[in-house]
């Protein structure tokens, strides 16, 4: 599943939509140095590497963990790296104060959500964790280096806007001009996420399933069109956003992410069961991500 995901995700669609939306796509291309494409791709090489160590880090911590540590680490590095490398000195006071409290919001927001799931878990656990002192050590590492790597798709399109400037300059608004990016950074990721995924389908000598699993090709499709739908739509809303758009922009795609995901599990029943304390982690922790989109939006309005 995840091999098909990865090829129609993170090649076809993003080629099919840069060819069919930027303009003079090629001449972008060939107008540009060797040397633009790099930091764009190493970057995207960066992220893939973290989808591997996410789904290892799930398995051995927990979702609810994992996606504290993980999640919490790539929304703050991801919204405070490309705003510096961008700004630097330049912001204001005020921007800065603003930025800080978002992410302070978010980071606490991440935490109570992940700690909600974590006391609805429990209800279901028979027995406590398997892992060693010395694997959950290691275990906890792995997500640290995964959250350490997982914004870093964010930084291939932030560090790769000389190839959306190109595109502007060819004739192409700049929402259009984002998918010039997208084919670059993506084909990074690409390398490692589907080379681990063949590994695991040659270990495991499951390349019989394709045979019989057209209903789960389908789903793997339609999931990688969600997740690059997800994806274009952030790369135009940061070129609405101003000078500040990959990195306001990133913040609010990961608090929404996470306000999704929880209003679709409230949706679907998955806290009929969970306990009154659960419930109220669960909306704190909401409430603080809302309270962190509204510090974002002030930032970027400063």
């Amino acid at each position: 599943m995840w091999a098909v995901f990865s090829l129609v995700s993170l090649v076809v669609l993003p080629w099919g939509l840069a060819f069919g939306l930027v303009h003079h796509l090629p001449e972008v291309y060939r107008s540009l140095p060797a040397s633009q494409f790099v930091v764009p791709l190493a970057f995207g090489m960066g992220w893939g590497i973290a989808q591997i160590l996410f789904g290892i880090s799930v398995d051995r911590l927990g979702l609810s963990l994992a996606y504290a540590i993980i999640i919490g680490m790539g929304a703050a590095l991801g919204t405070l790296v490309p705003m510096i490398a961008a700004s630097g000195s330049k912001l204001h006071r005020g921007t800065i104060l603003a930025v800080a409290m978002g992410i302070l919001l978010m980071s606490v927001g991440i935490a109570f959500t992940a700690w909600a799931g974590r006391i609805r878990d429990n209800v279901h656990r028979k027995e406590g964790s398997t892992l060693s002192d010395k694997s959950y050590r290691v275990s906890i590492m792995l997500a640290v280096l995964c959250g350490f790597l997982a914004p870093m798709i964010n930084y291939s399109f932030a560090f790769g806007q000389q190839i959306a400037g190109r595109a502007m300059v060819l004739g192409n608004s700049g929402p259009m001009a984002a998918y010039a990016v997208w084919p670059i950074g993506l084909a990074g990721g690409f390398i490692p996420n589907a080379g681990y995924a063949v590994y695991l389908l040659y270990r495991r000598r499951s390349l019989p399933a394709f045979k019989q699993g057209y209903s789960d090709l389908l789903l793997s499709c339609a999931m990688a069109v969600l997740w690059m739908g997800a994806i274009a739509v952030y790369g135009m809303s940061a070129s609405f956003l101003g000078a500040l758009g990959t990195s306001i922009g990133w913040g609010l795609f990961q608090i929404f992410m996470i306000l999704a995901a929880n209003a679709s599990g409230l949706l679907t029943g998955e806290w009929k069961r969970a306990s009154g304390r659960a419930h109220l982690c669960l909306t704190s922790g909401m409430l603080l991500l809302i309270a962190a989109t509204v510090f974002l939006t002030v930032a970027n309005r400063s």
